[in-house]
């Protein structure tokens, strides 16, 4: 420790401005120490006393900068998050040095003379080379004067509501002070707004239809560090068009189990099932297939896409897909409102993705073990600050790499659109011709099979060609009313082509490094590459086709060293999964000069971690085309197939060889069914020629074009006997008597007002109601005696009562 007399004291010993020599202690207790001072204690509390403001407002009056010198934080923000931790580096560019620094954070507009001036907290990374300033403790300056280059600390944000901050850097360079108020050594951050903006109603018309398309472009190249060479991949793509009522996941909220299957397994199925229950909520659900491997080359990419409807109440669209293998790791859209102020849709939305973490996982590297985090976290952004064995750990605090490219264009719309003034003449005739495209006008007698898959496209290069599908005609019901096409034609690009592709430059892959520039020492060495394919628009490629850096070979050049060939590449690992092994040679370029035994390695052999056995994705053949139906008529079934590629000693592949889905084609006709014929009834005469009926009825009424029903009433003739009008004796009058007595009663219950021998009848009452409305019921009717002759002896003088079937048609 030191003591420091009093500014005048200084003053003159120095012949410096008072100001300054406060300015200069504040700057570096090293410029003190090189004023070797006593302090009055009389005056040391009250210097104490305002110190950080008087020394500010000295350097307000004093401009001058450097630009050798930088104050920058982790990952160049515009603004803070409140709470949140920053890593601040002070800076010199080489061959520049400084050996004095401080360090300080203050509220927009603040003096300096309270401490409430103060914003957020320093943290000490490294003690031997940072301090907290003695006489101003919210600022940060050095342990010890010594040459240097760069410092950092972590400054601890303040909370919400605090409004802009600057973070001010001060350094000396042989007495020399640098500071800046609006250059390098200041930076401002203001408060990042983390309350949600309030999503705006919509008040587009209509409806529009998107195509999202994911580019993954997480590669060993772009992400070197412990990239995973084996089962790297993006999972399936689950997602939504939702209303504003519904989050599928966001910043600052917890996953769902849904969104936790999705982050740690990849599996779609629960996320896309707690979709399916938001009912109205949802408009369309968004599937995209997985990408094994995560990166493909752009001439073989196939870039997986969907298709998706926004409408008023549901415009805005989110979704997510796993980053595997990780803990928990994904990239995604949370929430992007795709209706715009003027009432109607956007456009195009292109946004590049960091990965995030659903906070269910705490491993901290790609292949790290499941770890469940309890209690579990919130859905957070990952930095280049999380852990040093992360992936995209940056001891600089520099931002992320983005791992994708997401980008949701609109290519329909359809309904009345209530803004009137189109986004430009091409837009809106894409959107007609696309909406009269989508148009069904199939007539309903024309029975098609299903479309054929597209063919390829007629262009092999990114110039616009054309594609077809086919299907055939099966059937024409009316023969008045024309079918339409049977062909399909749609634009199309050559493979790895889109719109966005017409600047791009193909590079073929790195090729193999050159040999080491020297045989013994450090060198350098380098390898190239070369364009495959030019841009299409013309542009130059402006990728670098060569690259360089530095090796180190025989390190000990003396005449005893034995002097070696550089290691070879690593030949494959001995295993296709689990725990296998692999070499490496290099050769004795020259034995040592001196005749001893070269003791140099030349075989090294190393352990290889390939994936879990029998976790390796299964390689099958595309599915075949679906089958015809099983029916030419009604529901049936339809089945598709491929084929396992794998080897089998990759082990047991699970994936589903067939797929079985219903279909369904026009109603098959349903004939007239009826039931079996009556009994026949007994003939109407009792003697010459009369007639006798059978009856049957409808059990099922004919639909969809069945067979009719035939006739449910047949009569036949019947003759029981000649009819005799002769005088016959007195027993055939009597039989004859009889006979007619039995007709009269039978033709009674047709006849309302018969009349019996010995009695007289009121007439037949009316039939009463059907016992059914269906499916066959009874009616009744009665016949009463209405007086009785005293000499009568027929048993027939009595109430008669007669049923009958009614509404025999089926329910």
């Amino acid at each position: 420790s030191y003591l420091v007399s009093s500014p005048s004291n200084m003053s003159r010993a120095t012949g410096l401005h008072p100001r300054f020599v406060l300015l200069l202690c504040f700057i570096s207790t090293a410029a003190c120490n090189t004023f070797a001072f006593t302090e009055e204690p009389s005056d040391r509390g009250g210097r104490a006393d305002g110190y950080c403001s008087r020394v500010l407002r000295a350097q307000s009056n004093r401009k001058e900068g450097n630009s050798e010198f930088r104050l920058r934080v982790e990952g160049d923000p515009e603004s803070y998050h409140p709470g949140s931790t920053y890593r601040v580096t002070v800076t010199a560019a080489s061959p520049s040095y400084f050996r004095g620094f401080t360090l300080i954070a203050m509220k927009d507009g603040a003096e300096g003379d309270k401490d409430e001036d103060y914003a957020g907290n320093f943290q000490i990374i490294d003690e031997e080379e940072t301090q907290f300033m003695t006489n101003c403790p919210p600022a940060v300056t050095e342990s010890t004067p010594r040459r240097r280059t760069s410092i950092q600390v972590f400054w601890t944000a303040p909370p919400s509501g605090s409004g802009c901050v600057f973070l001010k850097a001060s350094i000396v360079q042989k007495r020399i002070i640098y500071f800046q108020d609006e250059g390098l050594l200041t930076k401002k951050l203001c408060e990042k707004d983390t309350t949600d903006k309030p999503l705006l109603d919509c008040c587009a018309c209509g409806t529009a239809k998107y195509r999202v398309t994911f580019y993954g472009n997480w590669s060993e190249k772009i992400h070197p560090k412990d990239y995973p060479r084996r089962a790297n991949h993006w999972s399936a793509i689950i997602g939504a068009s939702h209303s504003k009522n519904y989050v599928l996941w966001e910043y600052g909220g917890f996953a769902s189990e849904g969104v936790k299957q999705v982050a740690e397994l990849g599996s779609p199925v629960k996320m896309e099932e707690e979709i399916r229950q938001k009912g109205d909520e949802v408009l369309t659900v968004i599937k995209m297939k997985a990408q094994w491997p995560a990166w493909q080359p752009l001439n073989v990419r196939a870039a997986p896409s969907a298709e998706f409807s926004v409408d008023r109440t549901r415009h805005l669209m989110s979704f997510l897909t796993m980053l595997g293998p990780s803990p928990d790791w994904n990239v995604g859209l949370s929430a992007e409102d795709l209706c715009t102020k003027e009432c109607g849709w956007v456009q195009k939305v292109v946004q590049d993705l960091i990965p995030w973490d659903a906070g269910t996982d705490s491993g901290v590297s790609y292949e790290s073990p499941n770890k469940p985090s309890v209690p579990q976290e919130k859905i957070r952004p990952l930095t280049s600050l999380d852990h040093p064995q992360s992936p995209f750990y940056d001891p600089e605090g520099g931002a992320i790499t983005p791992v994708a490219r997401v980008m949701v264009e609109r290519i329909a719309r359809k309904g009345e659109q209530c803004n009137i003034v189109p986004d430009n003449v091409d837009d809106i005739v894409a959107d007609i011709a696309q909406e009269e495209k989508e148009e069904d006008d199939t007539p309903e007698t024309c029975i098609y099979s299903n479309w054929s898959p597209w063919s390829a496209c007629s262009s092999a290069t990114c110039e616009k060609g054309k594609r077809m599908r086919q299907r055939m005609l099966k059937a024409q019901l009316d023969l008045s009313v024309p079918c339409p096409h049977t062909q399909d034609f749609e634009p199309c690009m050559g493979p790895g082509c889109s719109d966005e592709d017409a600047s791009t430059c193909m590079m073929s892959e790195w090729i193999t490094w050159a040999p080491c520039s020297v045989s013994c020492g450090a060198g350098t060495r380098s390898r190239e590459r070369y364009v495959k394919q030019f841009p299409d628009d013309g542009s130059i490629c402006t990728l670098p086709t060569e690259e360089t850096e530095n090796c180190v070979v025989n390190e000990e050049c003396s005449p005893s060293s034995c002097l070696v060939t550089e290691w070879g590449e690593w030949d494959v690992c001995s295993a296709t999964c689990g725990l296998g092994m692999k070499r490496r040679e290099r050769m004795v370029k020259m034995p040592p000069a001196d005749g001893s035994i070269c003791g140099a390695e030349v075989l090294e052999v190393e352990k290889c971690m390939m994936p879990e056995c029998h976790t390796i994705p299964c390689l099958l053949t595309p599915w075949s085309d679906w089958s015809d139906c099983s029916v030419t008529c009604g529901k049936g079934l339809r089945t598709r197939q491929r084929m396992l590629k794998s080897p089998v000693e990759l082990g047991e592949c699970t994936e589903e060889l067939e797929q079985v889905e219903k279909c369904m084609l026009p109603e098959c006709p349903i004939d007239c069914v009826m039931t079996e014929w009556s009994e026949w009834s007994e003939c109407n005469k009792s003697c010459g020629k009369g007639h006798t009926i059978r009856t049957r009825m409808v059990m099922l009424e004919p639909q969809f074009g069945g067979d009719p029903c035939p006739e449910a009433i047949q009569r036949k003739k019947c003759k029981i006997r000649k009819c005799n009008r002769g005088q016959g004796n007195s027993d055939e009058k009597k039989r004859r008597k009889e006979q007619r007595e039995k007709r009269r009663s039978k033709q009674g219950r047709a006849e309302g007002n018969s009349e019996h021998p010995g009695c007289r009848m009121r007439p037949w009452s009316s039939w009463t109601e059907c016992t059914k409305i269906c499916g066959g019921g009874i009616q009744e009717r009665l016949m009463t005696v209405k007086q009785k002759i005293k000499t009568a002896q027929l048993s027939s003088c009595k109430d008669r009562k007669e049923i009958r079937a009614c509404n025999v048609h089926p329910c």
